[in-house]
């Protein structure tokens, strides 16, 4: 028992991602109009090290907002013990970010908790980045009290089956994203991470991987993706295995074919609602998926006998 806490501990220091003021401010600013006359939460911050508290501390009267509510997470067991809090701004002075009224939980200020849903309820829009390992969690509790939400995720969790459905359902998309794809966080417990990713210099590591999910719509997102190229048989194969023709490239999306089409998961950065539907997933155990390859695991995409890489299923709207 003691060993299995002592790895939750370590996992939860695993998730402890810390977003930089100026990719919050690169996203928000795209919102403004969301945010007047709103309660926001922040519920996997700790005010004290958080950007969002501070960028909506900052940003209070611009914004117009009614109150800010953030809790602060502390993984309590045999190792660790202490209080959380809640600490809630409703204005009056924007520049000092140690101003609000803070109140002791009784729990340990994690989002499942009892205390930290009511304040959900409260809330009109939540906005953060939650652990990438519960991420699923984390969004199915945001979809079941129907909240607005802003929020950081890996782009992996586009194959997540219990996200791409909520994609395709238009309940949950993707933002403007990270400047030329670049995400950088600040980490508390520094780890072996691959190659490049972590700079002890800057104390930083490197995601390229990693997106702003929401359900704000914005204007950007109902923009036509340019298409320019013609179809022939030659350059865009069918499946072996589904009735859908390969389009390896985004940019290579032909103008003149309607039927389904297998693209790489980064057309979801170029999505348009109004131009295109989602028909389904390669790994998506099947379901919108006719004949799928079964490899022990997902069902791929095949041509030529070859197994391509994940692809979403589009077609153009008329």
């Amino acid at each position: 028992m003691a060993t299995r806490t002592l790895n939750n501990a370590k996992n939860q220091k695993k998730d402890e991602f810390y977003t930089q003021f100026n990719d919050i401010n690169n996203e928000l600013k795209h919102y403004k109009e969301y945010f007047k006359d709103k309660v926001i939460f922040l519920n996997c911050d700790d005010p004290e090290i958080s950007n969002f508290w501070k960028y909506f501390h900052l940003n209070f009267s611009f914004f117009g907002i009614r109150k800010i509510i953030s809790t602060h997470f502390v993984y309590q067991d045999m190792f660790n013990e202490g209080d959380t809090y809640k600490l809630e701004y409703c204005g009056g002075n924007d520049n000092d970010i140690t101003v609000g009224e803070k109140t002791i939980l009784k729990n340990n200020g994690d989002f499942r908790s009892e205390e930290c849903i009511e304040i959900l309820k409260e809330a009109d829009i939540v906005v953060t980045n939650p652990p990438f390992s519960l991420f699923r969690e984390y969004v199915a509790q945001l979809i079941a009290y129907d909240k607005k939400f802003l929020i950081i995720g890996s782009k992996n969790a586009i194959t997540y089956k219990e996200i791409f459905k909520l994609i395709k359902e238009n309940k949950i998309w993707l933002g403007y994203g990270f400047v030329k794809g670049d995400a950088y966080f600040s980490v508390k417990n520094p780890r072996d991470f691959a190659s490049g990713v972590y700079n002890p210099k800057t104390g930083l590591v490197h995601f390229r991987n990693v997106g702003w999910f929401t359900n704000l719509d914005f204007k950007k997102r109902h923009e036509d993706l340019i298409l320019y190229k013609k179809y022939d048989h030659i350059n865009y194969p069918k499946y072996d295995n589904y009735d859908a023709i390969e389009v390896s490239k985004v940019a290579d999306i032909p103008i003149d074919y309607d039927g389904a089409m297998g693209v790489p998961i980064t057309f979801l950065d170029k999505y348009n609602p109004d131009q295109f539907e989602l028909v389904g997933m390669a790994e998506d155990n099947g379901k919108g998926f006719s004949g799928g390859i079964w490899d022990g695991k997902n069902p791929h995409c095949v041509i030529n006998d070859k197994i391509m890489f994940k692809r979403i299923f589009i077609k153009r709207k008329k």
